[in-house]
Formats: structure tokens, sequence, C-alpha cells
């Protein structure tokens, strides 16, 4: 059951999120950057030095920072996943990579947000929702 703490943390992740650096980043994840090839994801993934690099590392961590206060109790899950479900779009875009990235680098893509959408069936459903969203089948996710 969420408590008033969960409420003020929610409220605090929303005004994060709401910050001009973060809410540009977020545009260029979501809505601009659309890679149809690892080359095209590499080009922003590992181009450390670039304005959509930073994007990129900000938001993944934002959601991956967001999905671990909840897997760890920090947060309750289902007020959180009642008004959060962009991270899981993202972990959804980019899901034909994730094989390929994991296996070159070593690291799990979004391990956090990959182990919210396995643990809880409303963040399940959303995922599988993207997916479709996206075009992705799900034989390729």
């Amino acid at each position: 059951m969420a408590t008033a703490a969960d409420a003020e943390l929610i409220l605090r992740l929303y005004e994060l999120r709401r910050e001009e650096t973060l809410r540009k980043a977020r545009r260029f994840m979501v809505f601009d950057f659309q890679p149809k090839t690892l080359e095209e994801l590499r080009a922003v993934s590992r181009d450390t030095k670039s304005e959509h690099n930073a994007a990129w590392r900000q938001v993944l961590s934002y959601w991956e920072m967001t999905s671990s206060l909840v897997l760890r109790g920090a947060l309750d899950a289902d007020l959180f996943l009642d008004s959060n479900g962009e991270g899981i779009l993202v972990y959804a875009k980019f899901h034909h990579f994730h094989a390929v990235t994991e296996k070159e680098s070593g690291n799990p893509f979004m391990k956090n947000t990959a182990e919210l959408i396995e643990r809880y069936p409303v963040a399940k459903a959303r995922h599988e929702a993207f997916l479709k969203m996206l075009g992705i089948a799900p034989s390729q996710a």
C-alpha cells in the first residue's frame, strides 16, 4: 500500500522529469532518435562527447534509477506504475538491439527496467503493448 512518502517521491520524480535538460533528453530519446540499424544506435551510444549521447545516458540512468527505487522497496510499485510508463517504452524501443549490445558490453541493457517488467504484470502488459505499438513481434522480443 502506498504511503504519503511514496506520493512525495512520485511528485519529486515528476519534478525531475520537468527539468529542462531531462525534458529535452527525453524528447530526443522518445521522439527524435529512431535508429534503424545497430550502427545508428552506436553512433549515439558510443559518442561520449555528443549532446545526443548525454541524452542517451541521462534518460537511461533516470529510468534505471526509478525502477531500482521500486525494486528495492523504496517506492510503491502500484503507485509508480500508475503514472510512469516511459521507461518501459524506452526499453521496448531499443529491444531489438539488446542481445547484441549485451553480448558486446557484458552488461545487461536496462537491467532494472527489465526486472520491473518481469516482476509486475502491469509492467509486462505495458511492455507488450509498446512492442505491438512499435511493430515488434513478440517472437523478436
